[in-house]
């Protein structure tokens, strides 16, 4: 299954992702990864493994045309001491990025966080004349909420092929996802597993769930793992199953081969009408995915 960006350029649906995945991590979890079936991986400059996604991607025998390669640009944050990049600066990250991950181009750069202010529309155009030069076949945002694209199109730039968000049963963000559709702006959740017990259980691996949130994810009557036992899969499958019946790009991620396997076999099952609507009643409303509170809410 592919989700069409633009005119010429689809994306495979199911992606790989790498956040919290350090260089040798990511080169050994990606290379199973490409064995499994997955076609389109998911790093970021902040995330500090292109180099160990790039060597895993340069060692499969996978042609480069087969391949799908979303990176993004880290804009800069005042708040944590971080500068906010402007077009120069923009320009060369993205060609670290692919001398990291030893590419020509990448097929979707991604401005990850609404965090530089003023500078927002100058990175943005910076990724439109990147686009133009061919080192990345689309470009998009990540975290951006619906003001974030208002202010790029109140500026008559084009608007970005795809915006990447956290998004699972617990946090479904309604008014935001209807309007992307409406302005045909794709879809790619993050953080699909929020909800299962273990996730981002790891020392450092820190969020903004709580105690209550993990408790929740374990009970025996949850109702993620009511639906595992009904068709017969992992709960995780059933959480990356619903998003991709809603139409969203997913990035599953995890070191585990067996895992790695189980999270790309979605396609042997099908939640009916009435099991999504139950997913659809457990809207919890806020994001969780990041220890530091939701960036769609930056200004």
């Amino acid at each position: 299954m592919k989700i069409q960006l633009t005119q010429d350029i689809a994306m495979p649906t199911v992606g790989f992702g790498t956040y919290l995945m350090d260089d040798k991590q990511a080169e050994v979890s990606v290379t199973h990864a490409l064995k499994a079936g997955y076609r389109h991986i998911d790093t970021a400059e902040g995330y500090q493994n292109e180099a160990g996604v790039g060597r895993a991607i340069r060692a499969t025998d996978i042609s480069r045309d087969e391949l799908f390669v979303t990176t993004k640009l880290w804009p800069g944050n005042p708040a944590w001491g971080h500068p906010v990049k402007d077009r120069a600066t923009t320009f060369a990250a993205l060609d670290q990025s692919l001398e990291n991950l030893g590419l020509d181009y990448v097929d979707l750069y991604l401005i990850h966080a609404p965090f530089a202010g003023s500078k927002r529309l100058e990175q943005w155009e910076a990724l439109i004349a990147l686009r133009e030069q061919g080192k990345a076949r689309a470009i998009g945002v990540s975290n951006f909420a619906q003001a974030h694209i208002e202010e790029i199109r109140a500026a008559g730039l084009s608007l970005p092929d795809a915006n990447q968000i956290e998004l699972h049963p617990w946090c479904q963000k309604p008014d935001l996802t209807s309007y992307l559709a409406k302005e045909d702006i794709s879809i790619i959740a993050y953080s699909s597993l929020v909800p299962l017990a273990e996730w981002r259980t790891a020392e450092g691996h820190d969020s903004a769930k709580s105690d209550k949130m993990r408790q929740d994810g374990a009970k025996p009557d949850s109702p993620i793992k009511g639906l595992a036992s009904k068709y017969g899969v992992a709960e995780a499958q059933i959480l990356l199953r619903w998003g991709l019946q809603k139409g969203y790009g997913i990035l599953p991620k995890s070191t585990n081969p067996d895992r790695i396997r189980q999270n790309i076999d979605l396609f042997s099952f099908e939640l009916d009408a009435g099991d999504m609507k139950l997913l659809a009643a457990m809207n919890r409303g806020g994001s969780v995915a990041w220890a530091s509170g939701d960036p769609t809410q930056q200004g």
